[in-house]
């Protein structure tokens, strides 16, 4: 089920005034079928298009309508000219190695989401990363496409899991979670909170996982490239180039010459928002 979290580390569930509402107009619902039955067709098709606004804005990875999500750093990072890069689905055994030797070069820091089960699989990696003062946070113990369908259970044991996993392998606790592609549901937030975990999104992507040139995702990642942005890109399931190289690794470079001529500062998550 996952590590059992301390009183401290804990967070309160709120639901948002989307849930609030979706709670009473089930709610309400039901009651009314119970005194007017004949009511039904009615109630069923306001239930029905209460699910499906539920289901779109799951799908939505920015939407802060089922619950907190960090899209941009807070606003005193953003006033310090700071960004982050954050990167998904490793450690790789072979791209990983190179994305951290090109953050090197730049003196840049970035955020590892990184999936429990390759966690385990490259330990050695997951401290490479740690000692070169990046961070590690929490991207799922499974990675699973169906994994925006869990209960509130199966999202405790998905992250609970990860969240062990990554302690065990770094001796850092990461702070923040990823959903796969962003999707998630109702029961994602309060799990989260049960964690102590925070959840966090992005700015904007460059699809990377899926479009093979570099040029297009650079295009995608610095389109009103600003302070206080959160960037996506993959060293785990990326995209190759015609010539068979991964693509971040021919996107690194350019981007962090352009944070760099921009005068951006690419930190973690974790220390910009300590800082806030």
């Amino acid at each position: 089920m996952g590590r059992s979290p301390t009183e401290a580390t804990m967070r309160a569930w709120r639901p948002t005034v989307f849930l609030k509402f979706s709670m009473a107009l089930h709610a309400v619902a039901l009651l009314l079928v119970l005194v007017k039955p004949a009511l039904w067709p009615w109630l069923l098709a306001a239930v029905l298009c209460d699910h499906i606004a539920i289901t779109l804005v799951a799908l939505w990875p920015q939407s802060t309508m089922l619950g907190p999500n960090l899209v941009r750093l807070p606003e005193s990072a953003a006033r310090r000219g700071e960004v982050a890069i954050t990167i998904d689905d490793g450690p790789d055994a072979e791209v990983t190695p190179q994305v951290l030797a090109l953050l090197d070069a730049f003196g840049a820091k970035a955020s590892f989401f990184c999936i429990g089960e390759r966690a385990a699989a490259h330990p050695e990696l997951c401290r490479r990363i740690i000692a070169a003062g990046h961070s590690i946070e929490n991207h799922g113990q499974l990675h699973r496409k169906h994994s925006s369908f869990l209960g509130y259970r199966g999202w405790l044991r998905e992250v609970g899991t990860a969240q062990d996993t990554l302690t065990a392998v770094t001796g850092h606790p990461p702070r923040f979670f990823r959903a796969l592609a962003g999707f998630r549901n109702p029961f994602l937030e309060p799990a989260l909170g049960h964690l102590g975990l925070h959840l966090s999104s992005w700015t904007r992507r460059g699809f990377d996982t899926v479009v093979g040139d570099p040029d297009r995702v650079l295009s995608r990642l610095t389109r009103n490239l600003a302070a206080g942005d959160i960037l996506l890109l993959h060293d785990g399931h990326c995209a190759r180039t015609r010539s068979g190289k991964p693509v971040i690794v021919e996107v690194l470079p350019a981007l962090l010459a352009r944070l760099q001529a921009c005068k951006l500062k690419p930190v973690t998550l974790a220390s910009a928002c300590l800082r806030n």
